[in-house]
């Protein structure tokens, strides 16, 4: 099996160098870039497994990048961890509403990285080897094998979480999902969150979805659903 490629993106050559090398050796083929510019154009041209983000970058910031990843088809779909000394919860919010799958603060354990980075690159693959054909509902069709969402016949880019979220509730046939469940199921159980994580995916996944935003519903109190056109319910958040 090839290898899972990485690319790291942050200005502090030293740091940068650091995380490359251990991710290295845990057996990813990691490549560094210390500027946003050329981040950006090296996942335009070879999108990676995983890209690790700085958010403060010379030349085009963190954000930035991101912005324009996930407005490219070609590269909306890649996982995104952010790596930054802003760790304020609303920053965390910000970066979650924006498209990263995870966010890690600076100072911190290499350990830990390693374990959010090969955690987030396995919820890829397995949205990406899920098998089944195409589940539809109402005007939103998912194609599991494409990693593909199509709303009213047009595509939409969604985020690796923001995809399995739709895919957990949307196959969950109407059943009410906690937040703990939408952690286990977009996430990963070891998944490490802030108490609004959940919300925050969602309302960007809402925003997305357009006039369909009204197909999740929240239930107060406990969670969300997928509900057809018609259904009495709470109101999108």
């Amino acid at each position: 099996m090839a290898k899972k490629r990485i690319l790291i993106i942050e200005d502090e050559r030293d740091m940068a160098e650091l995380v490359a090398l251990r991710l290295r050796r845990e057996g990813y083929d990691v490549d560094v870039a210390l500027d946003g510019a050329d981040g950006l154009a090296r996942i335009q041209s070879e999108p990676p497994d995983l890209a690790i983000i700085d958010i403060m970058l010379p030349q085009l910031s963190g954000r930035e990048i991101v912005r324009e990843m996930r407005n490219d088809p070609r590269t909306a779909s890649v996982p995104v961890i952010f790596l930054t000394a802003r760790a304020e919860e609303s920053d965390v919010a910000a970066g979650l509403r924006l498209g990263a799958d995870d966010y890690v603060t600076k100072p911190f354990s290499m350990s830990v990285l390693v374990a959010r980075a090969a955690a987030v690159i396995r919820r890829s693959r397995q949205v990406q080897e899920t098998a089944g054909g195409r589940v539809q509902a109402g005007p939103i069709v998912i194609d599991p094998d494409r990693h593909q969402v199509l709303v009213g016949g047009k595509p939409v880019a969604l985020t690796v979480t923001e995809f399995r979220l739709l895919t957990a509730l949307v196959t969950a046939a109407g059943r009410v999902l906690t937040r703990n469940q939408l952690i286990d199921q977009a996430l990963g159980v070891n998944a490490v969150v802030t108490d609004r994580t959940i919300d925050v995916h969602l309302t960007a996944l809402r925003r997305k979805l357009g006039p369909a935003r009204t197909l999740i519903r929240t239930v107060r109190g406990v969670g969300y659903c997928f509900a057809p056109e018609g259904v009495e319910g709470d109101s999108a958040l």
